[in-house]
């Protein structure tokens, strides 16, 4: 692995760079597989699901809810959701968003064991259950399920294009 590469084609013999094979195999082929796999991801997900992805992680809760951000929460829920949520919900929505920020980080987190370790949205939908803050909080809960079923419908829409492409062939 140690030895000189030499390229077999593509370029002069003449023309030699001074790498290794073991240097060719890490970094050239690495590479190429890299920008592979991104124009692959690129090409699957367009901006408007980026963005939807994007905004759902407002909702994470991991390092202490450092991506919530209310506003992005609403924004979610106006333009990815807007049959599911009626004007005066998107306005309650703020409000329990504004309650939920103030409340959960003072007293709902030190009270409520199952609150502190909290590392996925499906945790934190859990956490609201099991602690009866789904209640509490009836759209906020809505729009973390909505979220849920994202992957899921995300997986069924792939599947099915992908069987289309086969059908076509």
């Amino acid at each position: 692995m140690n030895a000189q590469y030499i390229a077999r084609r593509g370029r002069s013999r003449s023309h030699h760079d001074e790498i290794s094979v073991e240097h060719y195999y890490r970094m050239d082929i690495f590479l190429a597989t890299i920008d592979y796999q991104l124009q692959e991801l690129h090409s699957m997900f367009n901006d408007h699901t980026m963005e939807l992805l994007v905004l759902s992680t407002a909702l994470d809760p991991r390092n202490g809810f450092m991506l919530f951000k209310i506003d992005d929460v609403c924004k979610l829920a106006e333009k990815f959701y807007p049959n599911n949520f009626m004007e005066q919900e998107l306005v309650r929505l703020r409000i329990e968003l504004q309650h939920f920020e103030l409340q959960h980080f003072k007293l709902d987190i030190p009270n409520h064991p199952e609150l502190q370790e909290l590392s996925s949205i499906h945790e934190l939908c859990q956490g609201l259950v099991k602690t009866r803050k789904s209640v509490i909080y009836p759209l906020i809960d809505r729009l973390i399920r909505f979220v849920l079923t994202l992957p899921v419908s995300t997986a069924i829409t792939e599947w099915a294009f992908s069987i289309m492409k086969i059908i076509k062939t």
